[in-house]
Order: C-alpha cells, then structure tokens, then sequence
C-alpha cells in the first residue's frame, strides 16, 4: 500500500482562533467514475463557497482531504477555510477504506499536537468518510479505533454511502448511523456539512452543539 504525503504541513501561527478541524475521507476507487466523481468535484466546490460566506468559520474551520483509491493520497493537509482551495479530484483503484481511515485518524493526531504546541484551542475533530463500496483492505482494525476515539470524544467520525455503498460495513465501523445519500445530491450535503461546522465554529470549546437533520439529501 503506497501512501502519499504533502511535505509541508501548514500551520497559521498569526491566526489565534480556537480550530474546528475536519478530514474529508473520499473514495476515489474505480467505482466512482462519471458522475459520481463529477458531483463530488462539484460539491467540493459548494462546501469552499459555503464555508467562506461566514468570516468566523473561514477562520476557525480547518479542512484536511484524503482520498483511498490507488493507494492512500493526502491530497490537501490542514487549512483553514479562507486558504482552502478544492481540488479535481481522479478516479482509479480500489477501496482502502482501512488504510484511509487509520490515516485520517492519524493526521487529527498530528493536528491536534501542532494545535498543543502553538496554544491553540479546539474543538472536537471530524471525519467524513463518504464512500460508493465496500473495503478490499483489513478494515476492523480502524473501526476499533474509530470506536476507541468516539468513545473518548476524541473524534466525531461520520459515514455516508453514495449508492452502492456497503451500508451493513459502514454501520460496523461508525458508532453513529451512517446515511445513505440519495442520489448523487453532493450538493446539499455539503451545504449542511459547512452549516454544521460553521454551527460548531460560533459554540465555546466542549459545547454540546444540535445539528440540523440531513433531511433532502440522505436517509438512514
């Protein structure tokens, strides 16, 4: 399994706002050629635009992407919102969803130490793992882990099924329900993505914060 790294890990040590990091976990495998990967693009593209229309999130939210297809690609390290720039994202491979999420997990390690040393509050991570199949790697592992750093409230892990989607799989390894998206409404989902960060960004550090249902764009 090849893993890709960004060599420089970005760290704005000017900016003294408390960080709501989130990883977006993308499947890139073969399975999500044509529109699927298209409207993925597309939503990328909304959740940049959404983010950036709140001057508290473009500077709190912090945005991480790693896709598992052809191996394991850290496509964009954290930045902020303000700084985030979508990528085009390509198809290819196969489903490492395992290697993918013990990555993610990894890299909110990492973040969360930076955040240590730099005296930079944060708020509880993210993980969005949004996949169209099921794992073709050792995948209990990560879901022990997933399970370990929920229930330490380390990490808010959430899963969602483009169709396709091995949703008895995904149910094993989030300890919340995962949704089923309908359709390929990428769109809507990433509006209620940023409006959720966006909601946890104006919260104080710890606060248990209500989302809006996923009503429109997924099913559980």
């Amino acid at each position: 399994m090849s893993i890709s790294y960004l060599e420089q890990v970005q760290f704005d040590d000017s900016n003294p706002e408390p960080r709501c990091p989130c990883v977006l976990l993308l499947d890139v495998s073969g399975s999500m050629s044509g529109d699927p990967i298209n409207q993925l693009n597309q939503g990328l593209q909304v959740f940049q635009q959404a983010l950036l229309q709140d001057n508290l999130a473009a500077m709190r939210v912090e945005v991480a992407i790693v896709t598992f297809g052809d191996g394991i690609t850290v496509v964009q390290d954290f930045v902020v919102a303000k700084q985030f720039q979508p990528p085009i994202l390509n198809i290819d491979g196969l489903t490492p969803m395992g290697a993918g999420i013990n990555q993610a997990l990894n890299m909110v390690q990492q973040r969360k130490a930076i955040y240590k040393q730099n005296g930079v509050a944060y708020y509880r991570p993210w993980i969005f793992l949004i996949t169209d199949g099921s794992p073709t790697d050792e995948w209990q592992s990560a879901a022990y882990r997933v399970k370990q750093e929920e229930n330490k409230k380390s990490v808010a892990f959430f899963a969602v099924g483009v169709y396709g989607a091995d949703m008895t799989t995904l149910s094993q390894i989030s300890s919340r329900q995962p949704l089923s998206l309908q359709g390929l409404n990428f769109r809507d989902m990433f509006v209620w993505l940023s409006q959720s960060l966006t909601s946890v960004s104006h919260s104080q550090i710890g606060e248990q914060v209500p989302l809006s249902a996923p009503s429109g764009w997924a099913a559980v």
